[in-house]
């Protein structure tokens, strides 16, 4: 029976809305242990890494917000990854803001020799200092798993790149910045925006993605920002963007990685509870995760 281990990662620190330290807490309180165990014999909650209440600073040099701290914290993360799969136990991330998968895939990737990246998301998270438009981090952790971006961040683990962008699926993407598209674009990168979705159908999208990198790939992590839901269904998020995936569509989602088995690593990033309605992106997202790890009706 797969052992399943739940680090908090209660960091806001990669973007400028409050409250995102707070998922973490919400997802419990959703009862994700609750679900988790009705699934699994062996399920572990970790707490949280320590992040602490420090003040916002803005580098000089590359203008990002809170560069070091991010790095310091997703050292901290990284590290906490990479033990749990030390010890054969699944990984289960909990955000904070999607900036904690700098430290999620620094602790995963090392574990594989071609680790396949699932992104579902509203946006690319492909920025870098030079093109991102508010020198936010939660909007560069893709660039920086490719190995791009401030060498503060793209080495945290010790080593870079963590990911090869053939190894890389975007889904829902619907809010592209220019230096996004065009690094998609130079890159090849295999993408699922919102017109891919309404045109195939999920269905499609999902056994195309999994075709893609079940042959490619020795591990699949996940990394899902609720986000990538419509806010209809997932208003507690820091960067909404109307026109998502259904709750139907992101169920069927989860249920077919858990079909295909290739998922090894996951983590659910920006909840915000301060912009949520009666914790309802937080229940969203366990269930979610529950169907991820193959609850079924029947």
């Amino acid at each position: 029976m797969t052992k399943i281990s739940i680090i908090g990662m209660p960091m806001d620190l990669g973007q400028m809305r409050r409250g995102v330290d707070m998922g973490p807490s919400a997802i419990r309180y959703a009862g994700v242990v609750e679900k988790l165990q009705e699934l699994f014999d062996d399920v572990h909650d970790l707490g949280d890494i320590a992040i602490g209440r420090p003040e916002v600073i803005i580098d000089e040099q590359s203008n990002l917000r809170n560069l070091h701290l991010v790095a310091e914290k997703n050292e901290l993360l990284a590290k906490k990854v990479d033990e749990v799969i030390k010890s054969g136990s699944f990984p289960l991330v909990l955000g904070g803001d999607h900036s904690i998968a700098i430290g999620t895939l620094a602790g995963v990737s090392r574990h594989y020799q071609n680790l396949g990246v699932i992104w579902y998301d509203a946006h690319g998270d492909l920025n870098t200092a030079e093109t991102s438009p508010s020198g936010n981090i939660h909007g560069m952790p893709l660039a920086v798993n490719l190995g791009l971006g401030h060498d503060l961040l793209t080495q945290v683990g010790g080593y870079c790149p963590k990911v090869k962008p053939q190894n890389i699926v975007i889904i829902g993407a619907r809010a592209l910045d220019d230096g996004e598209r065009a690094l998609i674009k130079e890159k090849g990168m295999r993408v699922y925006t919102m017109h891919e979705v309404d045109r195939l159908g999920m269905t499609k999208v999902m056994e195309e993605s999994i075709a893609y990198l079940k042959d490619k790939t020795d591990g699949v992590h996940l990394s899902l920002d609720l986000d990538g839901l419509d806010p209809h269904d997932a208003p507690g998020v820091g960067t909404p963007v109307i026109g998502g995936i259904s709750y139907r569509e992101s169920h069927l989602a989860m249920e077919m990685l858990a079909e295909s088995e290739l998922i090894t690593s996951a983590e659910f990033v920006e909840v915000n509870p301060i912009l949520d309605e009666k914790n309802k992106t937080a229940t969203v997202a366990v269930a979610l995760m529950g169907s991820l790890f193959g609850e079924k009706l029947l």
